[in-house]
């Protein structure tokens, strides 16, 4: 958008013309005088920058710089006369606009004459402007060249639009521009439509959402670039040279105008300070950025929120506003350019609404200010109406002017609380209308404590959306579980939310589970509280309030246990059933833990989550139906999968002695966490296996889902002390990530270690035979003398998680069920984390049974069930140190050497 103070700008302010042509004139090589005067413009504007200078002034004034360098500069040059070539400034630098670092756009544009003819004064003016350091973007075509290419490419098209000449004959470029925006090129409504298809198509590159971690100053929503489009289609369609001509229009009120300037201005000055931070082009706020960033601006760490997250929650307020801004007035764009000529066709609603092809507007202005429950109720009329494809601009902008309207008064109102619960049980658009209100400014005012979340970030690379965002798409997903299409991928989940009682209290769970972050303390605990008041105040049972504030207070118990705990062993999950009290409530949980996961973050649904959440869910369930006064009994379970895998044993022929002399050799533990039909392909391998020496290896995947399941690989060997740090060592050369580990010791000195991994890609390992045998050949070879370690691979650690490298933090518990001594790590992921511990209990003699493996973000939650050299639990306070302190210095160092 372009204001008229960029014709204020006196580049007086920034360099000394005149002494810069008194250097050329005395016979100063031009690259060195063009050089330094850049150079000393630019120390001068980054310094009043620093001071506060209105950015404006420092965006249009390096533009002015720029301007006065350029004509100087081709002024040095032999070229026809006016009349036949000139310099044109094109696309921002066109707009007049420059950052730091910004791309220098110009055009040589020429017309009867061929560019042949002055082709050296061309290489030698480019040639000097890189020389002197300009990040020139260049082209050379005649009027008829121009307009062909914008016919062709819209942003051809959009960069001439905003062309202005720079030295040579005005008409020259005036007669371009009539041509290449002439009816001929593009007609307003194909240039309206094809800016339209250029947005949608930069949104989906950004996830379509202002809330991405390392947003896009320029190209994410709510960018620079949404003000550009407003900009461009005002130009194309209405003549209009600055945005405030909109006001005239009738598309822009005054005060809307104050919040677009003021949005940009932000912009400008982030991206300004961006560019200075980085010393370079630069418009993606990357995390280090955001961290300086954050510091530039003067933000502190605070209870609750770390300055980043204060400096990143204002962005993306801004960021939504403008992105509001963008799809009103593109809207009132399409109204005008679009449907001028459509007939009308209106179907009325009732006395305040009707829909005007196919949006919804008021009847009249005066229905918010004489009817504010209208604010919440038409977004219901838009959930329950398929024929309703939005909002008209003109009720948009009504809808944002009487927001102001909703108070605690209109919060107690029966009729609004009538009206959201009708939302939120409305047969479809329940997601999308809940958006459309946090979009439009009236669910954060309806819901105040969700008004604190809105914009909010959490600085890590766990949570990828702003909380506000992540909560909606919570309830997105629980709205897509129910569609046929998502039967395969989330079968449970499909299958268990259309059978809900009532599912307008699992999106109620879901709008309140996380609804008190950042205010500090439990955020399950408080949002509980909340939640509890919605209900009250919404009217809903004692059974249904106290049913959503368990939810939102055990929202992660269902994800912890899963992946925190063995949930093969029977006591885990009889607890857990205990916790969870009945299937009504194990339903509900399960639905809203896998849409929380789902919602966080893309990566962390995978193949091996998906069978944990499963396994958890069928065999609570079957806790439940059998009753939690009847536990499942050990022995009974014990004899039940001894039963199935001989059966399956003698059908191949395995003779019932030998299966026997083996089993007595393993203890209860193997029978209580491995399948029946595992069981039996383990049995059988072994005892074709025999007396042979090396290593048995076995690779299958863990389940017939496509979706759910991942890759087991089953070792049997010596019990030997380096045995599991050099499997892992070998894995991870593989580039494989183990998921799960379960070791078994028999009494004749052998272990039964099966490693549940994933691709780098968390998918199971490819069924190629080939691919598979290496797998086997490689490990059978590693683990034929583990001590022979194999070299612990380094790769580089990603950009990202450099940067949120916590301390280690190791937690030593002896589980007295199990004789077992607990140690959860908790330290930045990285490659080859899992070798260096396993080369840490290999060398202080400590035995590994079982591992947990968990990445979360960032960071690894990693639990590792140990016992000493005599196979007992720790007992010894010094060694428990020892190993504390080991751990944690040896990952912190390799962490610190990258």
């Amino acid at each position: 958008m372009t204001t008229h103070l960029q014709q204020l700008v006196d580049v007086g302010d920034y360099i000394d013309s005149e002494t810069m042509e008194l250097r050329l004139i005395t016979g100063e090589p031009p690259f060195k005088v063009y050089k330094e005067t850049i150079a000393q413009a630019t120390e001068e504007m980054n310094e009043r920058f620093r001071e506060g200078e209105d950015i404006r002034k420092l965006v249009y004034g390096r533009a002015s710089v720029i301007d006065r360098v350029l004509t100087s500069a081709w002024n040095l040059f032999d070229w026809p006369s006016d009349a036949q070539v000139s310099l044109v400034a094109v696309g921002g630098y066109g707009r007049g606009e420059l950052h730091p670092h910004s791309d220098v756009d110009i055009m040589i544009l020429v017309d009867g004459i061929e560019p042949q003819a002055f082709e050296e004064s061309i290489s030698q003016f480019l040639t000097l402007l890189w020389d002197i350091n300009l990040e020139i973007g260049s082209s050379v075509r005649t009027i008829e060249d121009c307009y062909t290419e914008a016919r062709d490419d819209i942003t051809i098209a959009t960069n001439l639009i905003e062309s202005r000449p720079l030295t040579g004959d005005p008409t020259l470029h005036q007669r371009m521009y009539d041509r290449v925006t002439s009816e001929g090129a593009w007609t307003d409504k194909e240039f309206f439509l094809a800016k339209l298809r250029e947005q949608t198509n930069r949104h989906e590159k950004t996830n379509n959402t202002e809330y991405n971690l390392e947003p896009n100053l320029k190209n994410s929503p709510g960018g620079l670039r949404d003000l550009q489009t407003i900009g461009w289609v005002a130009k194309r369609h209405f003549g209009a040279t600055y945005i405030r001509d909109l006001v005239d229009h009738g598309f822009v009120t005054e005060s809307e105008l104050e919040t677009l300037n003021k949005g940009e201005l932000y912009l400008w000055t982030v991206r300004y300070a961006l560019h200075l931070q980085c010393n370079r082009r630069e418009d993606r706020l990357l995390f280090d950025h955001q961290r300086s960033l954050a510091a530039f601006f003067g933000y502190a760490d605070q209870d609750g929120a770390l300055a980043v997250e204060q400096f990143m929650s204002k962005y993306y307020r801004v960021a939504m506003t403008m992105a509001e801004f963008n799809d009103m007035l593109l809207q009132y764009f399409d109204e005008a350019i679009l449907k001028t000529e459509d007939e009308q066709v209106v179907t009325p609603i009732n006395k305040r609404f009707q829909i005007r092809n196919r949006r919804l507007e008021v009847t009249y202005d005066k229905v918010f200010e004489h009817h504010p429950f209208a604010l919440l109720e038409s977004f219901v009329l838009i959930a329950q109406n398929d024929e309703i494809t939005g909002v008209r601009a003109s009720t948009i902008r009504l809808i944002r002017d009487h927001r102001h309207l909703i108070d605690d008064e209109f919060r107690n109102d029966l009729r609004n609380t009538t009206l959201f619960m009708e939302l939120l049980r409305s047969q479809n658009g329940v997601s999308t209308e809940l958006k459309r209100m946090n979009r439009y400014g009236i669910l954060g005012r309806y819901l105040p404590e969700f008004g604190r979340i809105v914009g909010q970030m959490q600085h890590d690379l766990f949570h990828i959306y702003t909380v506000d965002a992540h909560t909606l798409k919570v309830i997105q997903k629980m709205r897509q579980f129910r569609h046929p299409e998502y039967r395969e991928q989330f079968p449970i989940a499909h299958r268990v939310v259309n059978q809900l009682p009532k599912i307008d209290l699992l999106y109620i769970a879901g709008l309140f589970h996380d609804i008190a972050k950042g205010r500090g303390g439990d955020h399950s605990e408080l949002g509980a509280v909340d939640a509890m008041a919605f209900c009250e105040r919404h009217h809903l049972g004692k059974w249904d309030s106290h049913l959503v504030a368990w939810l939102v207070e055990n929202h992660l118990l269902m994800s912890m246990t899963a992946q925190r705990k063995d949930i093969s062993d029977p006591e885990v999950i009889h607890t857990f059933a205990m916790q969870v009290r009945d299937i009504v409530h194990l339903d509900y949980l399960y639905v809203l833990t896998v849409a929380d996961i789902n919602a966080t973050n893309h990566t962390l649904w995978n193949s091996w989550r998906a069978t944990l959440m499963r396994q958890l869910y069928m065999e609570t369930k079957r806790v439940l139906r059998r009753g939690l006064e009847n536990p499942i009994n050990k022995e009974d379970r014990i004899e039940q999968m001894q039963h199935e895998a001989m059966f399956i044993l003698k059908r191949a022929g395995k003779p019932e002695n030998d299966v026997d002399d083996f089993w007595h050799t393993l203890g209860e533990d193997y029978f209580l966490r491995e399948e029946a039909k595992n069981i039996a392909w383990h049995t059988q391998s072994i005892l074709e296996h025999g007396d042979n020496e090396l290593p048995l290896v076995l690779i299958q995947k863990t389940s017939y889902r496509v979706y759910e399941g991942a890759t087991e690989i089953f070792i049997y060997s010596k019990d030997l002390p380096n045995l599991f740090s050099a499997t892992v060592a070998t894995l991870d050369q593989l580039r494989l990530n183990i998921q799960d580990a379960r070791i078994i010791v028999t009494d004749d000195g052998r272990t039964l270690n099966t490693y549940t991994v994933l691709t780098d890609d968390n998918e199971p390992l490819s069924e190629n035979p080939a691919y598979l045998n290496s797998i086997r050949e490689k490990l059978i070879d590693a683990l034929d003398d583990p001590e022979d370690y194999p070299e612990i691979i380094h790769r580089r650690v990603p950009r990202q998680m450099k940067l949120f490298a916590m301390p280690t933090r190791v937690f030593l518990s002896n589980d007295p069920n199990n004789h077992l001594t607990v140690m959860e790590v908790q330290s930045p992921d990285r490659p080859g984390l899992l070798a260096r511990i396993g080369q840490i209990f290999s060398e202080m003699n400590i035995s590994v049974r079982k591992a947990k493996i968990a990445s979360v973000g960032e960071r690894v939650e990693d639990f590792f069930f140990i016992t000493d050299e005599h196979g007992q639990p720790f007992s010894d306070v010094e060694l428990c140190e020892t190993l504390q302190r080991r751990v944690c210095k040896e990952l912190d160092e390799h962490i610190r050497d990258e």
